[in-house]
């Protein structure tokens, strides 16, 4: 029975994680009246096993990520509020935004191997 419970406990966590990136998402774009952000993208969230602290992962489509990240983590008091209104868990986490490269990583890769493809001559292929 202590495994079941084990098992479950991840499980939990990840329902979770998924509740807050949901209703952050909703909260920024619609109740968060700050211009400094504009397009975000939350790409995940990550809880502690506690649920004391989420680091909430964010991209930017529009606008300074550096700036984004500055009003996001000053809203985070707002945002956590809202979020304890909808969640139905004892400890609503303390939320930590934090700049995900991962998509502009991505696109620099892609135009690197776009580069090394349009410089390879034709008789290589």
């Amino acid at each position: 029975m202590a495994t079941k419970r084990k098992s479950a406990a991840p499980n939990r966590s990840f329902k979770v994680s998924d509740q807050i990136q949901r209703d952050l998402s909703e909260l920024i774009a619609r109740e968060l009246k700050d211009p400094r952000v504009g397009m975000v993208t939350l790409q995940s969230v990550e809880v502690t096993p506690d649920y004391a602290h989420a680091k909430v992962f964010f991209s930017v489509l529009v606008g300074d990520p550096e700036v984004t990240l500055a009003a996001l983590n000053q809203a985070a008091g707002f945002l956590r509020n809202g979020l304890f209104k909808r969640l139905h868990i004892h400890t609503v986490p303390t939320l930590h935004f934090i700049y995900d490269r991962t998509t502009e990583r991505a696109a620099d890769m892609n135009a690197l191997i776009a580069k090394a493809v349009a410089s390879r001559g034709p008789e290589e292929e």
